[in-house]
């Protein structure tokens, strides 16, 4: 699906740029053409300013995706997912960090989170990466107390698991 949204701006790096910041932060687009965060309006010439791009290039970025009816019925329905990654410091939360070999595979999130259950960790919340949106998809586990040494060992003797890291 990522592949084929970015196609249909392949003539354009610095569109394709506004799309991928639009995907990875959740943003959604308006009948009115504005980027929103729920009902809060986001600047262009912000948004222009993140990817490095001219405002009027988020203008015709906005106005493709309109008069594209699969592109309209995708922006007008992304939503963000609010992270306690950031907070978890705050919070004392720990936050897990798993890096697979293959993130197509099926069952790793359910694998990773029921070795988690197994030794009676609270997880707050789990956040996976898509494969299609990201080079190096990651699974994020916030978690609410410190992961013991033998469960990151067994983590880290599932076959499918490149890395795992804490923080």
């Amino acid at each position: 699906m990522f592949e084929d949204i970015m196609r249909k701006f392949e003539g354009s790096p610095g569109q394709q740029a506004v799309i991928r910041l639009l995907l990875e932060r959740g943003f959604s687009v308006n009948d009115e053409g504005r980027v929103v965060s729920g009902d809060i309006e986001i600047a262009n010439t912000q948004l222009a300013q993140e990817v490095g791009v001219d405002r009027r290039v988020v203008d015709s970025t906005t106005d493709a995706i309109l008069e594209d009816e699969e592109l309209r019925r995708i922006f007008q329905n992304i939503s963000q997912i609010p992270s306690l990654m950031d907070l978890a410091p705050v919070l004392d939360l720990t936050v897990v960090t798993v890096a697979v070999h293959d993130a197509d595979d099926p069952g790793l999130v359910a694998r990773v989170t029921g070795l988690l259950a197994e030794h009676d960790i609270s997880i707050r919340q789990t956040i996976s990466e898509d494969p299609e949106f990201t080079d190096e998809p990651r699974l994020y586990l916030v978690v609410a107390d410190d992961l013991p040494g033998e469960v990151v060992t067994a983590l880290m003797e599932l076959p499918f698991v490149r890395s795992v890291e804490l923080s």
